[in-house]
């Protein structure tokens, strides 16, 4: 384990049953790294994310955050700590409007008590004012302040993935957990989201891992690359080196490639 590093998975195995969905990965993601996790489907991609997030409770090995190991950890207490994620499949609250969706991402950084609440005083009003704030900002990046007043059903599809980030953004995380962004965008929204990861990154200085099936994005936008196949990691390393891995082009293409070297 790096003593450094932001997130440290330390052979974690994920099994259901007779099926080992992740088996004996170790990694290491920096504070402010942006990663991909990449892998054919099946890989399990997406079960190291419930893993990480305290959805599933790893079988063997750990996963520390910020130096807390996570295996005992409630996955809302999770998200307290600083890890947020979106899902493959946009979850958002649809019949609430575009900012209501981001101000419950905000529960978990409330500082006024339930008494405050419910009498409305002086320091729930200036906290309620300071959350509307930082939510109208959150909007403004994404292009979304226009849209406040929607009900998120109303959005896009495009919209709606640009909304469930901002709303992860609004938990303030150290690390943002991205599955499938660029799902279902057509060729500018995937650029622009191109550039908006790098933002996000960049202004809000913090940690990104995306899941990815789109290699032109991948290879554009990750600074390091680990690859999954079969729960393996069978690869690490900067775009250009796992473009070359023989490992992966053969996890890929589902045969043997040809050694160039």
């Amino acid at each position: 384990m790096s003593a450094s590093a932001l997130l440290n998975l330390n052979q974690v195995t994920m099994k259901f049953g007779g099926l080992t969905a992740v088996n004996n990965v170790s990694l290491a993601v920096n504070p402010k790294d942006l990663v991909a996790l990449i892998g054919p489907n099946g890989a399990g991609k997406t079960t190291l994310f419930n893993t990480i997030t305290g959805i599933y409770k790893p079988t063997t090995g750990r996963v520390v955050f910020n130096n807390i190991d996570l295996k005992k950890t409630k996955s809302s207490d999770i998200a307290e700590l600083g890890i947020a994620r979106t899902f493959q499949n946009i979850r958002l609250f649809k019949n609430l409007t575009v900012i209501d969706n981001i101000k419950l991402a905000k529960h978990t950084r409330i500082h006024y008590g339930f008494w405050s609440g419910i009498f409305r005083t002086k320091k729930f009003l200036l906290e309620e004012k300071k959350i509307e704030t930082e939510c109208l900002k959150l909007l403004a990046l994404f292009g979304l302040e226009h849209k406040k007043n929607l009900l998120a059903k109303n959005l896009s599809y495009g919209e709606q993935r640009k909304l469930e980030m901002a709303r992860a953004l609004g938990s303030e995380p150290k690390l943002l957990l991205l599955d499938e962004p660029a799902a279902g965008m057509n060729p500018t929204e995937t650029k622009d989201l191109t550039d908006l990861i790098h933002l996000i990154r960049d202004q809000f200085n913090i940690a990104i891992i995306l899941i990815e099936h789109d290699m032109k994005l991948v290879m554009e936008i990750a600074e390091k690359i680990f690859v999954l196949d079969y729960g393996n990691l069978i690869a690490e390393g900067a775009p250009k080196e796992i473009q070359n891995n023989p490992r992966v082009i053969e996890a890929y293409l589902g045969v043997e490639s040809e050694d160039k070297s």
